[in-house]
């Protein structure tokens, strides 16, 4: 049986909160799980106290055993120090803009760059005015 360590969702509509549980791989997200092991509340600031609560021996126990940790599951760890941080994936180069897209920004880029010169041209010919 494949155990992974992962969340389950709970809370009302637009206000979640999620419980840290073991459960069965092919068990639902939300379906029966073997134990808790915490919460995790993502409306609340990061350094809050009830924002995150693990029973770490009970986690340590079942990472030793194998237990599998989700990738959000793993950063949540590496907060309190149980495990290390997931390594962050680069981003697919199809999602990346097309050529047209990109010349876009280049020009709109350049533009922006001009202006910026032209202003400092114009500020630094208005302190020499009154300087004479």
């Amino acid at each position: 049986m494949s155990v992974r360590i992962r969340l389950a969702r709970g809370g009302s509509k637009k206000r979640p909160v999620h419980k840290i549980v073991v459960a069965d791989k092919r068990s639902p997200r939300d379906g029966r799980f073997i134990e808790a092991l915490g919460f995790y509340n993502p409306l609340l600031p990061k350094d809050h106290a009830d924002a995150l609560r693990i029973n770490t021996e009970a986690a340590q126990k079942w990472m030793s055993q194998g237990a599998e940790l989700t990738e959000r599951v793993q950063k949540l760890f590496a907060l309190v120090g149980l495990a290390e941080k997931p390594v962050i994936r680069e981003q697919p180069k199809k999602s990346a803009p097309k050529a047209k897209a990109q010349e876009r920004m280049r020009e709109a880029q350049e533009k922006a760059e001009a202006a910026r010169a032209a202003e400092e041209a114009a500020k630094a010919e208005a302190q020499e005015q009154p300087a004479e």
